[in-house]
């Protein structure tokens, strides 16, 4: 009978096969630990080159984070400084869109990914410009997460900034505790929330989520605050409108027969009501601007297309707040108490 012939190998070829599979894994990890060596010198020196980092936190969706996020940067932009903007929503990334960067394609160099540009020079990256199909869902697990947002702090080329603002998908999940621990020297987070008093409970737990971390709350911003309507009648004389709760609103006409009337459509005050409660500052109120939602379809942000109308204004006054906050914690840091 043949010998078999598995009984004839002498087995120095599976040999050299493990020696060269464990050779290739060694060098593997060593490349590995080696760019973790680099990550970490450049997070490192983004404490330097980065003067002010804010985050912008909500405790639900549907109240416009993005949008705010968005125009704090652009606001920012607008008055000369260098800013990013780090969109760190991992499973629906919409910054990209709001600034009409839909095509726009990164560029890596030595193993570092250098943002898109957008309006007024805003450095911008986003989990949406490395995603092929933006219909389909990304279902990471938290390690998984995890290793991309410790990229997105590392390996982006951001430079020398006045400030970086990152957006967050809604909650106190993974991804804010994963940059508060990898991201140094955050200056602090701002809470965005409507007025109604459902997203007014989901802002206190943010702003709660900020005490737990010790990570300064810079202040409250509260959006669709109100809708303005206006009109033309009789020079000097009285206009009636029925309000969204049925109730009869007045207004007194000018000279010139111009009137307005703003309508709370989800009440109004709630957010510098929540913001006195837990003593923190109340950074401002931007109004229900229908102009934000055909702007953020368009990817042309309402700041953009009308920067001397009502809603670049109420930023505006948002980010005078905020850098008044800044400035006056020189010393120690905006806590909650």
């Amino acid at each position: 009978m043949a010998d078999s012939p598995i009984s004839h190998h002498s087995g120095g070829g599976d040999k050299q096969s493990q020696d060269d599979a464990a050779s290739s894994e060694e060098r593997a990890q060593m490349e590995q630990a080696y760019q973790q060596m680099q990550r970490k010198l450049r997070i490192t020196k983004l404490d330097e080159e980065i003067k002010h980092k804010i985050m912008v936190l909500s405790g639900k969706g549907g109240v416009g984070k993005s949008t705010v996020a968005t125009g704090l940067a652009l606001s920012l932009a607008r008055r000369g400084m260098k800013v990013g903007l780090m969109d760190i929503d991992i499973t629906g990334p919409n910054v990209p869109k709001m600034l009409g960067l839909d095509d726009a394609e990164l560029n890596v160099e030595d193993g570092q990914i250098f943002p898109a540009i957008g309006p007024h020079g805003v450095r911008v990256i986003s989990m949406a410009f490395l995603i092929e199909d933006p219909d389909k869902p990304v279902i990471w697990r938290g390690p998984i997460k995890l290793g991309a947002i410790q990229q997105f702090i590392g390996d982006v080329a951001w430079g020398e900034l006045d400030a970086l603002i990152v957006d967050f998908p809604p909650g106190t999940s993974d991804e804010p505790l994963t940059v508060s621990q990898n991201l140094p020297g955050i200056d602090g987070v701002v809470i965005v929330t409507t007025p109604q008093e459902v997203a007014l409970l989901d802002s206190r737990k943010s702003i709660n989520f900020a005490k737990t971390l010790s990570v300064p709350v810079l202040g409250v911003v509260e959006n669709m605050s109100g809708y303005t309507i206006r009109g033309t009648a009789e020079p000097n004389s009285q206009v009636s409108v029925m309000g969204p709760n049925g109730t009869p609103i007045e207004a007194n006409t000018g000279e010139d027969g111009n009137w307005s009337l703003t309508l709370d459509i989800f009440k109004s005050g709630g957010g510098a009501l929540a913001a006195a409660e837990l003593q923190v500052p109340f950074l401002g109120a931007l109004p229900f601007d229908p102009g934000i939602v055909r702007g953020g379809d368009d990817g042309v942000h309402r700041i953009v297309a009308e920067p001397d109308g009502d809603t670049a204004v109420a930023f505006d006054a948002i980010v005078d707040n905020v850098l008044s906050t800044l400035e006056d914690s020189t010393g120690p840091p905006v806590r909650i108490t």
